[in-house]
């Protein structure tokens, strides 16, 4: 293989690793574990769920909320809830204290399928939000319903 080639092949990768477009987010992806999906549900038993339509409700009445995307950065920079703020799952541990220091706020937590933010609820319920709920939809429910998003 020329340098050139590999060059290219690498940039590609980064280019798509930064975009958030991932081989695993894609259709194609291989089935979820079955231990993950048993996190996942037991994670959503655990915590409390607002729907899609009551998180339009809270943003159409200027409740003080905060939505927060658990998605990755190149996935909140394609679209996200209006004014949400953005902690990956993967980083949410060592950021959230310093971006949502409130831990008695009102937050609704959603991502692209529901999985990433129920785990990440339960995690904030775990590290004392006494307040974090679980957005019960996908991303593409909300795009969907013609809710807004901002880029």
């Amino acid at each position: 293989m020329s340098k050139k080639v590999l060059v290219l092949l690498v940039g590609m990768a980064l280019v798509l690793s930064v975009a958030g477009i991932g081989i695993a987010a894609d259709a194609g992806a291989p089935p979820m574990n079955p231990k993950v999906k048993e996190m996942i549900g037991a994670a959503k038993a655990a915590v409390k769920k607002v729907s899609a339509d009551e998180v339009k409700k809270a943003i159409d009445s200027k409740e003080k909320v905060i939505l927060l995307d658990v998605r990755d950065p190149g996935e909140f920079a394609a679209g996200h809830f209006p004014g949400a703020v953005n902690i990956s799952r993967g980083t949410l541990e060592m950021n959230v204290f310093g971006k949502i220091p409130d831990q008695n706020a009102k937050i609704y937590v959603y991502c692209k399928t529901a999985g990433r933010s129920a785990l990440s609820t339960k995690t904030l319920n775990d590290l004392g939000y006494k307040n974090a709920c679980l957005v019960d939809a996908q991303y593409a429910d909300w795009v969907k319903a013609g809710y807004p998003v901002e880029r």
